[in-house]
């Protein structure tokens, strides 16, 4: 071993300890990581075919729709107690108690290959995601100083997209093997063993929660919080709700386009494995922005890239309606991943404009009253898309564009009234 080998050895420890620091990578931080990896994976294996799933069990052309709106209105209604209940128990308590019900639903879907099963499942797992995010954001204020909010939730949106990108190309897979029905049933099956797993590992990773105080105890009615909070909050929430609308009228319907399952109309046709892949090229865009965009956020400021990411919200469903052939589908899914551009940007926005001392809470009261209105909107386009294809994607582009000019006008990033006392 030469001389200087431990000199370097020192120096590498150094600039890994650096590296790490700036990701704020703490221990809790990475047992919240590995959870949102291997629940993600079993739910994003089988969550995106949903649509092909319910449609094969015979539901009708409607329920893909109806679900998707369900799954709207329960994760609005969900929100707020997940925050609620990270405040009152703890993050890591809270979240053992989300993977047990998402661990029930996927369980009901496997030992029940009816479509009623799939809606009265999709109360406990395809609301997994939106329970937990307030408590995950929670551990996120937590555990890392102010400066490092906006890295820790780019860290959090980053690692989801993995998921996000490898499920759905498994989940094509075994769909083209197996079929709809039992190619489902099979994802939703591995999906119970990573959730198992996911329990185990934040287990032994999340540090344990320090009981709150009585004067730490979270606020029961949303409706206090929601009134505290400040105009800059409100107009990111209007905005917000405008894009959501743009998002979730044709959100249903992107994959039954995508494999032409619609009668009458010139689509691309492609197999339910290329679905996954254009899922995985949309993820990796997506995550090619993250790291880039946190660090300039923290020195630029917030606002721009929210505009940027509204922007490609908008311009989605304009972009794949024209999509005729795989080649274009993949322009059309890049686009979709820039819809992420700024995203952990909006959410640290939200939480630097939340209450202080109450920012899991706020951050799940903002949830509840955005997708309790932005489930309207799922419904709405099971018949926009009854209609036609054309109805349903352009009403979604118009409600983007309409979302995007509000927060360019309105939006603030203003840090003074999220210190507002209770």
């Amino acid at each position: 071993m030469s001389p200087d080998s431990p000199k370097k050895q020192t120096q590498i420890a150094r600039h890994s300890s650096t590296l790490v620091d700036a990701m704020g990578l703490r221990r809790s931080i990475v047992g919240m990581l590995c959870m949102l990896v291997l629940v993600g994976m079993g739910e994003r294996m089988s969550e995106r075919f949903l649509p092909i799933y319910l449609v094969a069990l015979g539901s009708g052309v409607l329920w893909p729709g109806f679900l998707n709106a369900i799954n709207n209105l329960v994760s609005a209604l969900y929100s707020f107690p997940g925050g609620w209940l990270a405040e009152r128990i703890g993050p890591k308590r809270a979240l053992v108690v989300f993977n047990l019900m998402a661990i029930a639903g996927f369980a009901l879907v496997v030992a029940i290959p009816r479509w009623q099963a799939v809606v009265a499942g999709s109360f406990l797992f395809l609301s997994w995601s939106a329970i937990s995010l307030p408590g995950t954001m929670g551990l996120v204020s937590k555990v890392l100083p102010k400066q490092k909010h906006v890295m820790g939730v780019t860290m959090h949106s980053l690692v989801r997209r993995f998921p996000m990108a490898l499920g759905p190309i498994i989940g094509g897979i075994f769909i083209d093997r197996w079929g709809p029905v039992d190619g489902v049933r099979l994802a939703f099956a591995v999906a119970i063993v990573m959730a198992c797993v996911a329990l185990f590992a934040q287990q032994i990773l999340i540090e344990d929660d320090a009981k709150p105080s009585a004067s730490e105890m979270p606020d029961k009615n949303p409706l206090k919080l929601v009134r505290e909070f400040t105009p800059a909050l409100r107009n990111l929430l209007l905005s917000d709700i405008l894009i959501r609308f743009c998002e979730q009228i044709p959100y249903a319907y992107v994959v039954l386009w995508c494999i032409g399952s619609v009668p009458g109309q010139n689509t691309a046709r492609i197999t339910a494995t290329q679905f996954g892949e254009l899922t995985g090229i949309e993820m990796l865009t997506a995550v090619l922005c993250y790291i880039p965009v946190a660090r300039l956020a923290d020195r630029a400021g917030k606002k721009p890239f929210v505009v940027i990411t509204f922007i490609n919200f908008a311009c989605f469903p304009l972009v794949l309606y024209f999509c005729r052939s795989f080649p274009a589908l993949i322009v059309a899914f890049i686009v979709r991943g820039l819809k992420e551009f700024g995203e952990p940007t909006r959410k640290a926005l939200i939480m630097h404009l939340a209450p202080e001392g109450r920012k899991a809470a706020a951050f799940g009261a903002y949830y509840l009253c955005r997708d309790t209105i932005v489930c309207t909107s799922a419904f709405a386009g099971s018949f926009l898309w009854r209609a036609s294809p054309e109805a349903n994607f352009m009403t979604a582009f118009v409600f983007g564009i309409l979302g995007a000019i509000w927060f360019v006008t309105m939006g603030r990033e203003n840090s003074e009234g999220a210190r507002i006392a209770a």
